[in-house]
């Protein structure tokens, strides 16, 4: 029992700390997704919070990660903007999520160079949350930004009614 239980604390106290979409990653998520979606054209910071409906304080230190992290470029100028770095097709989900968060791992003792814990070796647990984080990276190492902005065009044109 009471090892079942260390290890259900220590899960609990690691767990907070690995795989958490922030705000900052989410705004960057849909920031890259927005400029894939307006790809080959440059666009301002107030366009850009405009469409993804967030602060533009905020969306600067976004946009300045994803700028450092080879996402965004920018042009200055009086008809300067963001834009995409790369074609949208070559910027995959987990890319942004791992540059923005961090691992993508429910909890550290599954990272390849962990050495907190004397169990790791006999650990029951570690192979599930390995398995976890195979199946999150199967699907966001697997979708890029070309697909996501596919999806959101598609959406548009399935609410376009004419009369």
């Amino acid at each position: 029992f009471y090892i079942i239980l260390y290890y259900v604390n220590r899960v609990s106290s690691l767990i907070e700390k690995h795989m958490k979409i922030t705000y900052k990653c989410d705004y960057a998520i849909k920031t890259v997704l927005d400029l894939a979606l307006h790809y080959n054209e440059l666009s301002t910071i107030h366009q850009i919070a405009r469409r993804i409906d967030a602060p533009v304080k905020f969306l600067e230190q976004v946009l300045l990660d994803l700028k450092r992290g080879g996402f965004v470029e920018s042009k200055r100028g009086k008809i300067g903007g963001y834009q995409l770095a790369r074609e949208p097709v070559l910027i995959k989900l987990g890319e942004v999520i791992r540059f923005i968060s961090g691992p993508i791992e429910p909890i550290a003792c599954v990272e390849k160079d962990y050495s907190g814990c004397r169990e790791t070796l006999n650990c029951v647990l570690r192979p599930v949350w390995g398995n976890v984080a195979q199946a999150i990276s199967g699907i966001i190492d697997n979708i890029n930004f070309e697909e996501l902005a596919a999806r959101v065009k598609d959406r548009k044109e399935v609410f376009t009614y004419s009369i």
